[in-house]
């Protein structure tokens, strides 16, 4: 433990020293200054706490307060310097501890994720917001040395973040959600990884990869794949969730994805390996007799339910009221369209209800119109859970919970800032995903236990400055931290943090 001490000297002046004890003899540990004057003492005794402060976060019983600092400093020769967000990377760093990801004993790795939720930016310009607004530094070169020791660690993080899940979340790997959507690069130029294909971005002219997540009931990330940029989003469902299956030695779950990862050979495949799943179905590809008989079953009942056997499973089809009326609203202005535009043969274009009969002839769609009414407030889904072990409501209830995969990937790519990418080497990629999906991770924890959003939190984090002072008496830096506002001390009261 240290101790601050005031001892004449030989001039007169009195110095104030760091001290501490060991086998009941005093050692000095650093030596502040000498002081002529009460005001000059007292200032100096500030600079020998501060100093305590920041060696051992040694808490002192009687801590000084704001008020008093700055009188102390008003009395003294200082100069100010600027200000740091300090509160912000403590805070986050808490967080992080509580991942474990200090045990990666990987500080560049760790502090590119959170300026990724501070401030997300391109990893030079990152280092340099560290530095600036932390007082971090790291060298630049030292990201692109550390590369594929970066990519390699991405189990580990997997491995740490799971175990967050399971003592937090309660993730007991009995339901998982599964979706993929693309992320492009600034860029025109392919290569084996970076293709063209299909983008949900709508970015059609650049490169692209596929990213998959999976998330639990939270949306809190578990998990995450690469496949390359022109992949089927159907295809990447077996590989990923075989190596999640693998690296956990996971015997049995089920797995909730949408209509795109609907085909005979997933269906059977996760079957054989012991999977069960909830998919979305594609009713409108059905018979026109299957469909009728659906509607006909479930008529006009808000809520009502029904189970067919099928070669992809059990289908679960559901009416919705407020599905039925959103439906028939969309239905409405399409047919408007394809109308207004079949006025116009110049400017016929593509659309839902507008049908070619050859010879640059047009007409409306009327049998595909006839399916779209029939199936207004309908949707389905295909499980092979039997109905002994779940019912038909539980079924559409935890399909339904799919749009937390969705906000996931909308906050990685808004308040994250995921993409566009631009790295074209694989390892870099890899990297900045392995970076991007800390951040996701951290940010779903924060939204979770706070209820508010990561973009609101960061937002009163930055409100705590730490202003920058140098005692020109010790040639020491000062910081002085502004009032943390009420909201945010309910907010860290939330996150179980001290401040």
């Amino acid at each position: 433990m240290y101790h601050i001490r005031t001892t004449k000297t030989g001039s007169g002046a009195t110095a104030i020293q760091v001290v501490r004890y060991e086998n009941r003899k005093m050692i000095v540990v650093a030596h502040i200054g000498s002081a002529h004057t009460p005001s000059e003492i007292k200032a100096a005794k500030l600079s020998a706490k501060q100093w305590i402060d920041k060696i051992s976060k040694q808490r002192s019983l009687f801590p000084v307060d704001k008020k008093s600092a700055s009188t102390l400093l008003s009395l003294q020769k200082c100069h100010y310097l600027g200000f740091y967000y300090n509160f912000s990377y403590e805070i986050i760093s808490q967080i992080f501890i509580r991942f474990k990801f200090h045990t990666l004993h990987h500080n560049l790795l760790t502090d590119l994720a959170l300026m990724r939720i501070i401030e997300p930016a391109s990893k030079l310009q990152s280092l340099e917001l560290l530095k600036d607004c932390f007082g971090v530094k790291h060298l630049r070169q030292h990201f692109y040395q550390t590369l594929p020791n970066i990519v390699a660690l991405k189990e580990k993080v997997e491995t740490r973040v799971l175990a967050v899940a399971k003592k937090e979340f309660n993730f007991d790997f009995s339901l998982i959600f599964y979706d993929v959507t693309t992320l492009y690069f600034e860029s025109f130029a392919e290569d084996e990884f970076r293709k063209k294909g299909f983008s949900k971005d709508h970015k059609i002219n650049q490169p692209q990869i596929l990213i998959a997540l999976i998330v639990n009931t939270d949306g809190f990330p578990i998990a995450y794949e690469i496949f390359k940029g022109n992949t089927f989003e159907g295809h990447t469902i077996i590989p990923a969730i075989k190596s999640f299956q693998r690296k956990h030695k996971v015997k049995q779950f089920v797995v909730v994805a949408d209509a795109a990862m609907l085909s005979q050979n997933n269906l059977k495949d996760l079957e054989v390996n012991n999977l069960c799943y909830i998919v979305g179905a594609r009713l409108g590809n059905m018979s026109k007799s299957l469909i009728k008989d659906i509607s006909n079953k479930l008529g006009t009942i808000d809520g009502a339910t029904l189970r067919l056997s099928t070669q992809h499973g059990n289908l679960i089809c559901g009416f919705s009221l407020k599905r039925f009326r959103k439906d028939k609203h969309e239905m409405k202005k399409q047919i408007q369209k394809a109308q207004a535009v079949l006025q116009k043969p110049s400017k016929i274009k593509r659309l839902k209800f507008v049908q070619n009969i050859g010879y640059n002839r047009y007409q409306l769609n009327t049998e595909l119109m006839t399916k779209a009414k029939s199936l207004l407030g309908i949707k389905g889904y295909y499980t092979n859970l039997s109905p002994e072990k779940i019912d038909n409501n539980t079924i559409i209830n935890r399909y339904h919970q799919l749009w937390h995969v969705e906000q996931a990937f909308r906050l990685a790519k808004s308040d994250l800032q995921i993409r566009p990418i631009y790295h074209f080497k694989k390892d870099t990629i890899k990297a900045h995903l392995l970076i991007c999906f800390m951040a996701l991770a951290i940010s779903k924890y924060l939204e979770i236990k706070t209820g508010k959003s990561v973009k609101k939190i960061v937002q009163l984090f930055k409100k705590v400055t730490d202003a920058r002072i140098l005692n020109t008496l010790t040639n020491q830096e000062i910081a002085l931290r502004s009032d943390i506002p009420a909201e945010l001390k309910s907010i860290l009261s939330k996150l179980d943090l001290s401040y």
